[in-house]
C-alpha cells in the first residue's frame, strides 16, 4: 500500500486558477495512470475503509490519497467530485466507481479478473 500525503490541504481559497488545475490534473493523471489501483479518500470516511478493507483482504495494495492530508487535496476533491463520489477507485487506470460500484463488482465476481488485468493480483 502506498499513502500519498502530503502536509495540509493547502489555502483557503475558494477559486482555483486555470494554471494550478492543469497541474492538478496532470497530478491526478500520473497517479491514476502509473499504479494499478487508485483510491481517493477522507480519513475518517467509513465507506472509504470499507474499499480499503475489501482491497486488503483481497491482498492488493492500492495507492491510497487521503484528501484531507495532500497538500492538493482541495484541488484534487474539486477536480475529481464535480461528478465522482467518495470513495473513488481507479483500476487500471480507468474509473470504477465508488463504494457502490466496487461491492458489485466483488459480489458479481468481476473485481478480481479487473484487479488480474491491471496487475493488481498475480494469483
Amino acid at each position: 500500500m502506498q499513502v500519498v500525503e502530503e502536509s495540509s490541504m493547502g489555502s483557503n481559497e475558494e477559486s482555483v486558477s486555470p494554471v494550478k488545475m492543469e497541474t492538478v490534473y496532470e497530478k491526478v493523471s500520473l497517479l491514476v495512470t502509473g499504479n494499478a489501483v487508485v483510491v481517493f479518500t477522507i480519513s475518517g470516511c467509513c465507506m472509504c475503509h470499507v474499499v480499503k478493507q475489501l482491497f486488503f483482504g483481497l491482498g492488493v495494495g492500492p495507492t491510497i490519497v487521503e484528501l484531507d492530508h495532500d497538500a492538493c487535496g482541495r484541488d484534487i476533491h474539486r477536480l475529481l467530485f464535480q461528478q465522482l463520489t467518495i470513495p473513488a477507485v481507479f483500476v487500471g487506470g480507468k474509473f470504477l466507481g465508488g463504494v457502490e460500484r466496487v461491492m458489485a463488482c466483488h459480489i458479481n465476481g468481476t473485481l478480481v479478473p479487473l484487479l488480474k488485468e491491471a496487475g493488481a493480483l498475480w494469483l
